[in-house]
């Protein structure tokens, strides 16, 4: 709407008028997505115990790795640069990023149990249920 328009109406004159209800459709997202996937949060527990391994295996020891790696390199920069005020700043730097691997790696393990609770909890949530509804009496069970 130009401000023209808008300034119509209070100058006594009139202006067309626009109410949006929804999105137009040339600026909705395509369903499905890009890639060929359809929204789904849905996930089995095998995928569940493949994404917990995959952390344990793969994610957490990597990480490990590349913290360890440049905890090296900042140890031997502080001790070439000693005596200077850029090997007290390479310090703080070297003690930040410690404390950033560390609370990676702490965020790492608390995905990997929270993925493998959930499994224990579903599983026994739906053997739980099962026990319930197979123990009230039904008259199809006469047939």
């Amino acid at each position: 709407m130009a401000f023209e328009q808008g300034w119509a109406p209070s100058q006594g004159g009139s202006a067309a008028s626009m109410q949006l209800n929804r999105v137009p459709d040339e600026d909705r997202p395509p369903a499905p997505l890009p890639g060929g996937s359809t929204p789904n949060l849905a996930s089995t527990p095998a995928q569940k115990r493949a994404a917990a391994n995959t952390i344990e295996t793969e994610l957490q020891p990597n990480t490990k790795k590349a913290g360890d790696w440049a905890d090296a390199s900042m140890t031997s920069a502080i001790s070439a640069f000693s005596g200077w005020a850029t090997a007290t700043g390479l310090k703080t730097v070297q003690t930040t990023w410690e404390s950033q691997v560390k609370t990676l790696v702490g965020r790492l393990n608390m995905e990997k149990g929270a993925l493998r609770a959930t499994v224990t909890i579903f599983t026994q949530t739906d053997v739980d249920r099962r026990g319930t509804i197979s123990g009230i009496p039904s008259n199809f069970d006469k047939y």
